[in-house]
């Protein structure tokens, strides 16, 4: 069966690589990941011809089938029935519908019959799911490559810093692998045509191999496709980086922008970078037997959690230990394979290292192994995709205001001094008090961002009093700033209004907003008692506040007084006339 399975696989790649190219524009909504799985079972148990869909052919995979075989049933539910519309339309609209299918209007029809039944058949697995989760969650071990059995430890990690943006393009633009991954699709060139039982002939792979600086491999009586894993992970790595792109049926393009790569703007050079970050599994050690290649699969991610749990920096002989280990504690065929292994690689660690290296996150050096700056920063986003959080910032010297606000706010008070204290060891107090501000404004909507600029402003006392008298232009700012100059007693500047006092009310009320009922309905009781907030209700309307208006609905909501109920009801009503 799994020869079948295989065989279907190659059959159907370029029609669903197309399929992909026509969704692009004519249903964006779609996933072509569910798409695949039902064409292939449609392919395998219902129709030797993939262009051939009768009825009942929807209900027999869709029903019958896929809650079999489907990962995520929950994805499923929501975009598998959608996703199939759109795959059958794309059929009939480019004429593979084939004699004998069914009517797109039938299709149609028969997919809206059964959509409830899917859903509900969906459902009842991700219930089942969780039953067996909280069965089996002590049991069963987590995956080799998994971070979540060190969530805890990764939790206790001292604060990891990470480097700007600026530093981290110039080490993706030295990475050998992307450089290979351009190679190779420039070899490619336009509309190469791919093979079924291999993407590529022996003369092709042989053309390639030397393109990328790659050895042939010796005649071992395999199919040469057989024979060359990093030829076909670096074609995979080139298709994560959108170098190469499907063009139609069976062709594949290089993309026009390839061959500018190493490319100039920093953001574009980490999109790129970023787009193959998950490649660290093409690490993972390839063997002759295919389940001692499951049984280390994950060791890259394993390698990579443990060098961060030691704060970036750990001995190869100490991660070899560990590493082989864990792999003979994660699957029974671990230590078989660890030796297999051994003897292909001289070091089952060889490919995980060399492909780090390759990709910029390690170094290797004295036999310690040590995390890249953009190694460091891809680990962050690994553990963040497991949603697991750490505690990262970026280094004090690569901090901008806008950084160092949007943390703080979410730091205790201590930490966030520390924090305040090392960025201004680093500028004149009249230029951190502009860059503060400036970052402040640039989101009028983001109360809690402009409270933090305003107080550590204020702390910088006369030095900030140019900011200040700038920041009197920007609206969200000039009730700050009124303040703030009316406090330091600055000659000409102008007395804080009572609109600037409502802003200012606003802002905190925003703020509590989003700590819940019991402290905003607190923080409504610190503006006074009842006739005190209903009269300011009354004239809080007019202010220009970009949270307003949920303001007062929250507010009506909220507040346990009828009267204060009425009375954000009201304002609300203007507020919206005079928005409308």
């Amino acid at each position: 069966m799994t020869d079948r399975i295989e065989a279907a696989a190659v059959e159907l790649r370029p029609l669903l690589q197309e399929f992909i190219l026509w969704a692009r524009e004519n249903a964006p909504g779609s996933d072509s990941t569910l798409v695949g799985p039902v064409a292939l079972w449609h392919r395998l148990i219902a129709s030797d011809d993939v262009g051939r869909w009768r009825q009942d052919d929807l209900r027999t995979v869709l029903l019958d089938r896929m809650p079999q075989v489907v990962e995520d049933p929950d994805t499923a539910a929501d975009g598998m029935v959608p996703s199939v519309r759109a795959y059958l339309t794309f059929l009939s609209e480019t004429d593979r519908l084939v004699r004998g299918s069914a009517s797109l209007k039938d299709l149609l029809a028969e997919l809206d019959d059964l959509e409830d039944d899917f859903v509900d058949a969906m459902e009842d697995l991700v219930v089942d799911q969780d039953d067996d989760d909280e069965e089996y969650d002590d049991e069963e071990s987590e995956g080799l490559g998994d971070f979540e059995p060190f969530a805890d430890e990764l939790a206790e990690l001292p604060t990891i810093r990470l480097r700007p943006d600026a530093e981290l393009a110039v080490a993706t633009r030295r990475a050998p692998l992307i450089a290979k991954a351009r190679d190779l699709a420039i070899w490619v060139g336009s509309e190469r045509q791919v093979g079924e039982a291999s993407l590529l002939t022996d003369a092709e792979i042989l053309q390639a191999l030397a393109a990328l600086g790659l050895p042939a491999p010796e005649d071992s009586g395999k199919p040469l496709s057989d024979s060359v894993p990093a030829l076909w992970n670096i074609w995979n790595l080139a298709i994560d980086l959108d170098f190469l792109q499907p063009e139609g049926e069976d062709t594949v393009s290089a993309d026009a922008d390839t061959a500018d790569w190493p490319f100039d703007e920093d953001d574009d050079a980490l999109d790129v970078w970023m787009a193959g970050l998950h490649s660290v599994d093409y690490g993972d050690p390839e063997l002759e037997d295919e389940d001692a290649t499951i049984a280390l699969s994950g060791l890259t991610r394993a390698l990579l959690v443990r060098v961060l749990l030691a704060t970036g920096s750990k001995a190869l002989d100490e991660l070899r230990t560990e590493l082989a280990e864990a792999v003979a504690e994660y699957d029974e065929q671990g230590a078989d394979a660890w030796a297999a292994a051994t003897a292909q690689y001289g070091d089952p660690l060889a490919p995980v290292l060399d492909w780090l290296a390759g990709y910029g996150m390690v170094e290797v050096e004295h036999d310690q192994v040590r995390l890249t700056p953009l190694g460091m920063e891809g680990v962050v986003h690994l553990a963040d995709d497991a949603d697991i959080e750490l505690d990262a910032r970026p280094a004090i010297d690569a901090m901008t205001a806008l950084d160092l606000l949007s943390f703080s706010a979410e730091l205790p008070e201590e930490e966030a001094d520390a924090e305040f204290a090392a960025w201004m060891e680093l500028r004149e107090p009249d230029q951190a008090a502009k860059e503060l501000l400036e970052a402040a404004a640039e989101d009028d909507a983001d109360a809690l961002v402009r409270v933090q600029a305003a107080s550590m402003v204020g702390s910088l006392g006369e030095a900030a009093v140019p900011a200040w008298q700038d920041a009197l232009d920007e609206p969200s700012l000039r009730p700050y700033a009124a303040t703030h100059l009316a406090q330091l007693g600055v000659d000409d500047a102008p007395p804080p209004t009572q609109a600037d006092t409502h802003w200012l009310i606003l802002d905190m009320l925003t703020i509590s907003a989003g700590l819940g009922r019991p402290e905003f309905v607190s923080s409504l009781d610190d503006i006074g008692n009842v006739p005190n907030l209903v009269n300011l209700l009354d004239v809080i309307w007019k202010v220009p506040h970009p949270h307003l208006e949920e303001l007062l609905e929250a507010i009506g909501k909220a507040h346990p007084d009828k009267q204060v109920g009425k009375a954000a009801k009201r304002a609300l009503f203007k507020a919206r006339s005079t928005h409308n």
